[in-house]
């Protein structure tokens, strides 16, 4: 038994011994928390451990622990842990355990948020994709079907965490119910009392549940619910004395609680970098703090959401790999000038801890490695479809060939000859959520969701017609949570329906890890002329970092000079996509611990649309320095309120 299990199974024996000396509660006739007693107020930050690697855990906690921070509070992603139904995962970087020891370990407190729906910016919300495969399930809500999914996760996931309570040893002295349901459609208040009671009957009546919802009153009215205490959210810049009398149209008594104060704010493809000044920033927790209210700031550092975990707004607006947020730590975990400025109010109201704060970690670049072509991803389909082709009328979803996430591809023929242009569209705006055309071999054009809905076609009646089809993040709030993927409506030619399809699920990652293309070291014919768009194809490159040198590997970032849209692959690791040519996310953040000084680092890049190997040096590069404010080439910026996060979600 590891020494993290041996002591959480010490911790639940001592349970009754311990919980006599242990208590947190809250104080309604004096308006506070108590912890063991005596009054007690947290000033928190918001930590995501499925965003960080899990050897730089202690990190960013320690960092956060010296800025003055007493509590940390972090969402747990369902769909992170059970990617297939009964499938667990807690290993790894899903040890969710052992992040709980390590914030106890070094002397911070945990407010836990288990959803089941958690938002965060994450796929679905932190729900699994698996729960659409009843189509017509109503998420968050009494649907039996997904309560009887929730009540299965929950029986595995509470047992897990409650150890870890405070009055039981541990360091969580909260939970929170749901997550801003009051900005939900169903307003189901016999979901929320079911998930209360579930909560309340593992972790025992001494628990404090909350909910937290908007500063405002419309928000307040379907998400508080009886016996849970009520919090709200906000940012920088909010009227503050509003919102806080918000809480108390739920709460008329009990401590002031921000639980999402905002230091900075999230990213979508095709609009500028999220930056909130610090000043207003720092202004705005000092009012806050000088109330005597608890607060937490969302995000404290926002990590990355690697392989295929970002979300999606709506409507449909894809969130970039990079969660830097404009925290305080950025991505990397650097300290920030909102990092120092934040220490110093903080050190108005509470003793900071002794001891040298961590520094940045040293980034080091690599340069340039070449790349060559390795195959397209017609001429890998063998090596990459693993289950095989799947015949069909009519087009089938990701979720009715159980396939989460990535890309698949599907296959028809002309019905008609095309010898002038014809439309290839898809009426109902099916494609979900971007479609990249080939007839017979040769690149055609880029369908995509809400935007582009029919291109021209030219060929043969019998004519091969691909689609690949790329699930780039689901919905993560709002009443379109339940987004499903692929071609979810027929496309048609001029006015035929397209039918016959043939549909290969893509099992990318498992391939690549696999090595597949590095051990048939495969290629494709000679590179054709320069085109604005060429089929989607596979790249790969290798480079060594030589051993015996102190202090390498170190952290880096790729930067794909000239390369237009994709995913990117290191030894295996999914590190995200990428999309400079619409921005603003540039460079992607490349930890340490996936790069090896004892064997070549192989990286391996699926670009969709046009790689600079057809007429230019085909690099990637490696280079010291993040560049998430890239020029945006798309669209003007949407401007999302900074009150709170609940306001684009009505």
């Amino acid at each position: 038994m590891s020494v993290l299990r041996l002591g959480s199974f010490l911790l639940l024996l001592n349970g009754l011994s311990i919980s006599a000396s242990r208590s947190f509660s809250v104080d309604y006739e004096n308006d506070c928390f108590r912890k063991d007693g005596e009054p007690f107020r947290y000033i928190s930050g918001s930590i995501h451990y499925s965003r960080i690697p899990r050897a730089y855990w202690k990190d960013r906690l320690l960092k956060m622990y010296m800025a003055g921070l007493n509590a940390i509070q972090t969402y747990i992603p369902w769909n992170f842990h059970e990617e297939s139904p009964g499938q667990y995962n807690f290993s790894g970087d899903r040890d969710l355990e052992h992040f709980l020891q390590l914030a106890q370990d070094i002397g911070l407190l945990v407010i836990l948020r288990p959803g089941p729906y958690i938002c965060a910016e994450w796929d679905m919300g932190g729900l699994p994709a698996w729960l659409l495969q009843k189509k017509d399930i109503v998420l968050r809500s009494s649907d039996p079907d997904y309560v009887a999914a929730v009540d299965s996760w929950m029986g595995k996931l509470l047992p897990t965490v409650k150890p870890y309570l405070y009055q039981n040893g541990g360091p969580i002295i909260s939970v929170q119910v749901e997550n801003e349901y009051g900005s939900y459609f169903a307003c189901d208040y016999n979901y929320m009392r079911h998930l209360a009671k579930l909560m309340r009957s593992v972790l025992g009546e001494e628990t404090v549940l909350f909910t937290t919802d908007g500063g405002a009153l419309g928000f307040l009215k379907c998400g508080p619910i009886q016996g849970v205490y009520a919090t709200v959210d906000f940012g920088p810049g909010a009227n503050v004395s509003a919102a806080f009398n918000a809480q108390r149209y739920a709460e008329p008594r009990g401590p002031l609680v921000n639980s999402e104060y905002y230091t900075g704010w999230l990213d979508v493809w095709g609009s500028p970098h999220s930056v909130v000044s610090t000043t207003k920033v720092v202004k705005t927790l000092n009012e806050m703090l000088a109330m005597g209210a608890n607060v937490n700031l969302y995000m404290f550092t926002g990590g990355t959401s690697f392989g295929y975990w970002n979300g999606a707004l709506a409507p449909y607006s894809s969130q970039p790999t990079s969660y830097d947020y404009d925290a305080p730590l950025t991505e990397a975990g650097d300290l920030t000038e909102k990092y120092f400025s934040i220490r110093e109010v903080i050190k108005m109201y509470r003793k900071l801890p002794d001891g040298i704060i961590p520094p940045s970690s040293p980034k080091f670049a690599y340069g340039a490695v070449q790349m060559k072509p390795l195959q397209t991803v017609s001429e890998a389909l063998e090596s990459l479809s693993f289950s095989g082709p799947v015949v069909s009328t009519y087009p089938q979803t990701f979720t009715d060939l159980n396939q989460a996430f990535g890309y698949m591809l599907y296959r028809t023929e002309l019905p008609v000859d095309c010898s002038t242009p014809m439309p290839l569209s898809s009426p109902l705006n099916g494609v979900h959520d971007r479609a990249y055309v080939s007839v017979n071999g040769m690149a055609a054009g880029i369908l995509e969701r809400n935007k582009v809905l029919s291109i021209n076609v030219t060929g043969q009646a019998g004519s091969r017609v691909d689609v690949l089809v790329e699930n780039m993040g689901r919905i993560n709030y709002g009443k379109n949570i339940n987004d499903f993927k692929g071609l979810v409506s027929n496309l048609t030619l001029a006015n035929v329906v397209l039918k016959r399809w043939t549909m290969y699920s893509l099992s990318i990652d498992q391939a690549i890890n696999q090595g597949v293309f590095w051990e048939t070291n495969t290629k494709s014919a000679d590179p054709l002329p320069p085109a604005s768009l060429s089929l989607p194809a596979f790249y790969g490159g290798s480079f060594i970092i030589p051993s015996g040198i102190p202090d390498l590997p170190q952290d880096t970032y790729i930067h794909l000079p000239g390369w237009r849209k994709g995913q990117v692959w290191i030894n295996g690791f999914n590190l995200g996509r990428y999309w400079p040519s619409r921005g603003p996310q540039v460079t992607l953040f490349v930890p340490a611990t996936i790069l090896s000084t004892v064997a070549s680092n192989n990286v391996t890049v699926l670009e969709l649309e046009a790689a600079p190997c057809l007429s230019t040096s085909c690099v990637v590069e490696f280079t010291a320095t993040p560049i998430l404010n890239g020029t945006v080439k798309h669209q003007p910026r949407q401007r999302w309120p900074m009150f709170t996060r609940d306001l684009f979600r009505l």
